[in-house]
Formats: C-alpha cells, structure tokens, sequence
C-alpha cells in the first residue's frame, strides 16, 4: 500500500486515537468545528447506517458552543468516564471482557496483544495503567503499521478479523445505546465502521475476503479452549491441602 494512501489513514487514526484515550477539552471541540469533523477524515462510512452518524457527530458538535461551555465540557467528561473508565455502561475498553466466559480484564487477549506490539516494536507503556488489549493500543497498532506502510496486510487483515473487528461491534452497540452524549454514541459507530471501510479496502486490493463472522466466532472459541486445555490444573484448594488467604 503506496504512502500517499497509508498517510491520510493514518491520520483518520490519530483523531480516533485521541477522542478514545482522554476526555474532549474545550481547544479539541472547537478544532473539531473548524474542520467540520468527521467531514475531514479521509475514510467516511456509507450507506445509510453510516450517514447516520456522521449526520449524529456533526448536529452534536453543532449544539456545543465555541468554546463549549463549562457544562458541556461537564457532559462529555462524565460521558467519557462512564464509557471508559469506571464501567457504568458495561462498555470496558478491553478486549479480555468481551471475547472470555469470564468477562474478566487482564486475561488471554492481553497476553497476545503484548505480544502483537512487541513483534511491531511498538511500547505499551505501564500495564498497570493501561492493559495491552485496550482499545486504544489496539487502534496505535494498526496505526503503526499504516506509518510504516507494512507489507504483511494479510496478517493486518487476520487481526482485525480476530480481534479488533470481532469484540468492537458488539462494544459499539453498548456504547450507542447507553451513552448520554451524542458525541461518544456517534464516536462508537463511526470507529467500527472507519475499520469495516478499511477491512473492505484490503480485501479489494489484496484480495484478502472478510470472512463471515460465525466462521470468526468458530475459530475463536477453537483457540480459547486450546488455551485453556493446555494449563495445569489447580492441585489443591486453599485452606484443604495448601496455604490460606
């Protein structure tokens, strides 16, 4: 994929990238107007699902002010916290909780995005803030390989099926219904479908096909349970044969 098209990709993630990792300011929301966002992005959804949210995401920026007012700014932080950070909405940003039984963070998806970025070179930074399958490294990841115009897209294909593509609906879905904002609902739908737009650019110039989603769901469960076949199981219970906490 030649630079003149991985750039602007890139660029479409880094304003992602930025409205997922921390709460909107009043300098953002009003660089947002000025470019008529998501106008200026350089991969926009289509069809009628898609204008949908572009039409959401401009009439939302439309009704704050200016600056924002002090208010609004309120709304949106609180809308931000909710959705990502305290898990109001049952909308956790990791990928562990949606694709385990245990609905659990930190679990095996971690593990294999800790290793996708190391092989990419990339730095997760502290895991103790930000675990390695948030939503946010997962969108720098792909990002990273866009900039360094990477030629292995089938294997960007495979983890956008597997991953990204794969627990994001169903956290869009969430988010769409529970957010208070009109902003954070059309941010979810607009990333899934910015993502769905770029899985179907790199199936038509590579020939790399989507495939359905059961076979997906089929290939992940298989992978899981491997997993989860292949640790020991516990030999004693606390407290009966073994120490106590």
């Amino acid at each position: 994929m030649k630079p003149e098209l991985c750039d602007p990709l890139a660029e479409d993630l880094d304003a992602l990238i930025r409205f997922h990792d921390r709460e909107l300011d009043a300098e953002t929301v009003t660089a947002l107007k000025v470019v008529d966002f998501p106008m200026n992005l350089a991969l926009l959804p289509e069809g009628p699902s898609g204008d949908g949210i572009v039409a959401t995401l401009r009439a939302a920026l439309g009704e704050l002010g200016a600056p924002p007012t002090t208010e609004q700014l309120d709304l949106l932080a609180a809308d931000f916290a909710a959705i990502y950070l305290n898990n109001s909405y049952g909308s956790s940003p990791y990928e562990s909780v949606w694709v385990t039984d245990e609905h659990l963070v930190a679990q095996q998806p971690m593990f294999e995005w800790r290793q996708l970025l190391a092989d990419d070179g990339f730095e997760a930074g502290d895991w103790r803030r930000r675990y390695d399958d948030h939503l946010v490294l997962q969108l720098q990841w792909l990002q990273g390989r866009l900039r360094r115009h990477r030629d292995d897209w089938e294997g960007t294909a495979a983890v956008l099926d597997e991953h990204l593509l794969y627990w994001l609906v169903d956290w869009a879905l969430r988010v769409e219904a529970r957010a208070d904002t009109p902003f954070y609902a059309g941010l979810a739908g607009l990333t899934v479908h910015w993502l769905q737009r770029f899985r179907e650019l790199l199936a038509d110039m590579f020939d790399l096909k989507v495939p359905p989603r059961a076979e997906v769901a089929a290939k992940v469960r298989a992978k899981f349970k491997v997993e989860a076949e292949s640790i020991a199981p516990i030999k004693f219970m606390p407290g009966v044969n073994g120490p106590s906490w």
